[in-house]
């Protein structure tokens, strides 16, 4: 959805950031993106003459509008679409894609669904507990030298989804379930896997980060999230009642 060249249904969601300054440039590049949803996980006490002098006065509204949250889980808990940001690359991370190739998927998405660009702390980024929530994770190329500015990491991704959006198709597709109902049936399902003796009890996150995978690959409906929660349930009941 888009009012007046903004963009609503997106939101720069920054995970326990260290400077209010990189805050403060990050609201500025969402602003020229047309972005105006700017939420910090985890520090609420960034200087305020940091953050405005940084967004300067054209930013002074995401500023003033700056959400807070203290988990990510709760930041990202009505949101259906999540985009996770790496610098590093590695099995335990998922198989990531360029800013270009995100931006055109999104561009697909119905409007309906509310996104959120989700970036890590300056010096360590995103975790690959932080990653479990998203159904995209970004790499951008560089050449050599891997360390982006947050705010740089904000301005690329933003711009890419602009021009996509510009550029291509308008945006089909459907309503996909929020991510606290995605987390209520990934919490059910693993405990019901964990219950039948399918997973390592040593190591019970390897499966469920491929099952993780495979459904954000899917894009689930809140109807199929609560067909699936249904099997579970009906699964689990078969079993308690043919031990007894």
């Amino acid at each position: 959805m888009e009012q007046h060249g903004h963009t609503t249904d997106i939101a720069i969601v920054l995970n326990r950031p260290k400077y209010a300054g990189n805050v403060g440039s990050a609201a500025r590049c969402a602003k020229n993106m047309g972005i105006s949803r700017l939420i910090v996980v985890g520090h609420r006490d960034l200087d305020e003459e940091e953050l405005r002098m940084r967004a300067t006065h054209e930013a002074a509204d995401l500023i003033d509008r700056l959400e807070h949250r203290d988990t990510l889980g709760e930041a990202l808990g009505d949101f259906r679409y999540c985009v996770g940001t790496t610098a590093r690359l590695g099995v335990g991370r998922g198989p990531v894609v360029s800013p270009r190739e995100m931006a055109a998927r999104l561009a697909a998405l119905s409007p309906d669904n509310a996104v959120a660009l989700l970036f890590g702390p300056e010096d360590t980024g995103l975790t690959n507990d932080d990653l479990k929530f998203c159904h995209l994770v970004v790499n951008i190329p560089t050449a050599g030298f891997k360390s982006l500015n947050l705010s740089h990491a904000v301005m690329i991704l933003a711009y890419e989804i602009l021009v996509a959006r510009w550029t291509g198709r308008k945006a089909i597709g459907h309503r996909l379930a929020s991510v606290a109902e995605l987390e209520g049936m990934y919490g059910q399902v693993e405990d019901l896997l964990r219950r039948i003796g399918f997973l390592n009890p040593q190591n019970p996150g390897y499966w469920m980060m491929h099952l993780r995978r495979l459904f954000a690959r899917t894009g689930l409906t809140a109807k199929e999230v609560k067909i699936l929660r249904g099997i579970c349930r009906q699964v689990d009941w078969h079993t308690e009642n043919k031990k007894a």
